[in-house]
């Protein structure tokens, strides 16, 4: 979302590094790009384009066997798709849908037969959202919303001036509030729509509007129609106009239709949530106006320091509201909660409200997109192959222990160095020294396997009896160390991990510059649990009513889950089950947070993590599947499909459980990226030349959307890319509008 003035064209790319130490580096340009998430891939899929015609040699350096990141996942038992979560993509991820797309279609040109097909053959269109709300009777509602189309698709280029601004998403929104009066409104008669005479001659129809205001005649719903659609069309053909009087106005209208709201909508249990849209709306609206967000060179920023409930609350949405599913929802999908804990919300106000605009209003195509298969077949296994084909390396196993400096003191403000060195635990050996090949194949696709293949590592059998963790934080095995130098190994450095695991990773750079000291320290992160089932039987034959949506605000600990059903044809069944549930959500930090010595911490959270699936299947799955209980009231074990590993003692009653899958991301690099209130100044941007050949990537960047998803990762992937070759330019990075 553009809510900045338009960025003053590229950055200066980064050329030859320049301190006096290194001799100049020759052609091509080696790139060490350590991890293999969204972001850094996004980073070597720009850089290894053919524009470049071969100026940069690119390695990747990723630890374990795998690429994704917060978003790898396995095939598992009967080739089942294991993820760390659930997965789904968003209309307006234009950015990501872009390098997709043109993934997808450098495959299919480059190989008759490719088992990847069409990227349309690999995200399916969803329309569909549920949100659960308690009722004042102590029991939860569903409420289900489909969302219409939208036309074009993610990732489609812009025509000029199609580009969506805070003016335009606001006359969106106004546009949105005036559609739901008049529908609750059902005798408006004809009501009025002024837009083109609002285009055309604001000036004159403000008159019209201030007459009606001094008469009281926004008491109607027709009066207040007409309102909204003067308001909106301003803010959407010509936002220099608003002055003073139309803020006025704004305020006056918002005020008088939540008035209207209260006397018309508050007691007709059918309209409440209706009346929460427009509330939550309206206070939207009065804030952007009260905070002069649209003339503020800073844009939607200028409120990060606000925490997103408080700052509703502020602009006058009212309790309910503010405690209704939509917000819950929004704070759910965000994992905005701080330490993991359910009784403490926390969201920056600022990517709230910028990621909630792009959600409703800047989608292309449908609002949500799922993915066939699983984020590691449909993502990461073409851009592996891709990139391969380009001749970026993959060294994986090599977990990154330190970023070396030169020998100095605290870096000061305004201070320049480089990175000399670059530290890894190389984690195991491949044996005969070969490249380590990571995809297996399941039904034709070429996919992650959910465990290492053992069988191509030295002493591979005993690791693997050994139970190997090499994700782990806590499993710190190593087979060598090894450390590359700068010139002679590596020209530069693009540091894709995430943003929880610099500590460990960048032990130097964190001691002696500040400014990523205290980005570390404010720039939260918080664990996530999931859990994911295969029944024998459908929803609908479970009791389940309507479509199959992607639900959110519901009982915690699990509180968004999604019927994945139609990946089972993509797995590796004997007897394939009827469906597979996907179930995810934040995981409360321990109050003495864990040693990095303490083996047993990822075991005994993941048991958390099972304790609570089985705890929510006895109980609050009832709400949703009342048909997968017996006579005796007891959730029915046997709809768990079992692979066909487990031993005979997990076959009856709980311990069937054993048979499903569950996870607790609390390694420092699967924790999830929050966007706390007054964070958004500590995180450090890829354009940032304080280290003249290292940048970042990833969603814990400042790229524009300081949320943590595909979206922001590939954004400052692109960036880190600009930062090293000026490519792409930063107009064409969609919606990116720092100056």
């Amino acid at each position: 979302m553009q809510d900045r003035p338009d960025p003053q064209g590229s950055v200066e790319p980064r050329g030859a590094p320049g301190p006096s130490d290194r001799s100049a580096p020759s052609f091509p340009l080696k790139v060490a790009i350590i991890g293999g998430g969204c972001a850094s891939m996004a980073t070597a899929f720009e850089l290894s384009r053919p524009e470049h015609q071969g100026r940069y040699a690119l390695t990747v350096y990723q630890e374990g066997w795998r690429l994704g990141g917060k978003g790898a996942s396995g095939r598992g038992p009967s080739g089942r798709i294991e993820e760390h979560g659930l997965h789904i993509w968003l209309g307006y991820y234009d950015n990501a849908f872009r390098m997709m797309r043109d993934c997808y279609a450098e495959l299919e040109q480059a190989a008759a037969g490719s088992p990847y097909g069409h990227w349309q053959d690999a995200f399916l269109r969803e329309s569909d959202v549920g949100l659960f709300s308690p009722t004042e009777q102590g029991g939860w509602q569903n409420w289900g919303a489909h969302f219409p189309e939208h036309p074009g698709l993610p990732g489609d280029p812009l025509a000029p001036g199609q580009l969506m601004s805070l003016p335009r998403y606001l006359a969106r929104l106004l546009s949105l509030l005036r559609a739901l009066v008049l529908d609750c409104q059902v005798d408006l008669g004809q009501a009025p729509s002024p837009a083109g005479s609002a285009a055309s001659d604001p000036s004159g129809l403000l008159g019209g509007l201030n007459a009606a205001l001094k008469l009281g005649a926004f008491a109607t719903a027709a009066a207040l129609a007409e309102g909204l659609a003067a308001l909106a069309a301003v803010l959407d053909s010509a936002p220099a106009r608003l002055g003073g009087a139309w803020v006025e106005l704004a305020e006056r209208l918002c005020r008088d239709l939540r008035q209207w709201l209260e006397n018309t909508l508050i007691a007709q249990g059918q309209h409440r949530h209706i009346w929460e849209i427009v509330d939550l709306g309206l206070a939207y609206v009065v804030g952007v106006f009260r905070f002069g967000l649209l003339t503020d060179p800073r844009g939607l920023d200028a409120i990060d320091d606000h925490e997103c409930r408080a700052w509703l609350r502020l602009n006058g949405a009212s309790e309910r509201a503010i405690q209704s599913p939509f917000v819950r929802g929004m704070y759910d999908l965000a994992l905005a909660y701080e330490n993991g804990a359910a009784d403490r919300p926390c969201l920056s106000a600022a990517q709230g409200l910028r990621a909630t605009m792009r959600m409703f209003f800047g989608y292309r195509g449908s609002i949500f997109w799922r993915m066939r298969a699983g984020m590691g077949d449909v993502v990461f296994a073409p851009l592996y192959d891709v990139l391969e084909r380009r001749g970026v390396k993959f060294e994986f196993f090599h977990r990154l222990t330190n970023v070396g400096l030169p020998p100095g003191a605290e870096l000061q403000a305004g201070e320049q160095s480089h990175v000399r060195s670059l530290t890894f635990d190389v984690q195991a050996q491949i044996q005969g020294d070969r490249a380590y090949a990571p995809l297996v194949d399941i039904g034709g696709q070429r996919c992650w396997p959910a465990r290492p293949q053992f069988d191509q590592l030295v002493e591979g059998d005993r690791l693997a009896a050994e139970g190997a963790n090499f994700e782990s934080h806590w499993d710190r095995r190593r087979a060598g160390e090894k450390t590359l130098e700068v010139t002679r190994d590596f020209d530069f450095v693009v540091l894709g991990i995430s943003v929880g695991a610099i500590p460990q990773a960048c032990p130097e750079l964190v001691a002696r510059d500040a400014r990523w000291r205290r980005m570390t320290q404010e720039v939260k992160t918080v664990a996530t649990q999931a859990f994911q089932v295969w029944l024998t039987e459908d929803l609908q034959q479970l009791g389940w009513k309507g479509p199959h949506k992607i639900v959110a605000g519901f009982v915690k600990p699990y509180d968004t889950w999604c019927d994945m059903g139609h990946v089972v044809p993509q797995e590796a069944w004997r007897e394939p089950p009827r469906t597979s549930v996907y179930f995810c959500s934040v995981l409360a930090d321990p109050a003495i947070p864990p040693r990095d010595d303490d083996a047993a911490y990822p075991g005994l959270r993941a048991q958390e993590a099972r304790v609570g699936a089985e705890a929510f299947l006895e109980g609050p799955a009832r709400l949703l599947w009342p048909d997968a209980y017996g006579e005796d009231g007891q959730f029915r074990w046997t709809l768990l499909a079992d692979a066909g590993d487990a031993p005979p003692a997990t076959s009856q009653g709980k311990a069937r459980f054993a048979t499903q899958y569950w996870r607790a991301n609390v390694s420092p690099s699967e924790r999830y990226v929050q966007s706390v209130p007054g964070s958004a100044r500590y995180r450090i941007s890829p354009l940032d030349m304080t280290y003249d050949n290292l940048t970042v990537a990833g969603d814990w960047t400042d790229c524009g959307l300081n949320v943590g998803c595909v979206e922001a990762a590939v954004m400052s992937g692109l960036l880190a890319a600009h930062a090293l070759s000026g490519a792409p330019k930063l107009e064409d990075i969609v919606a990116y509008d720092h100056p």
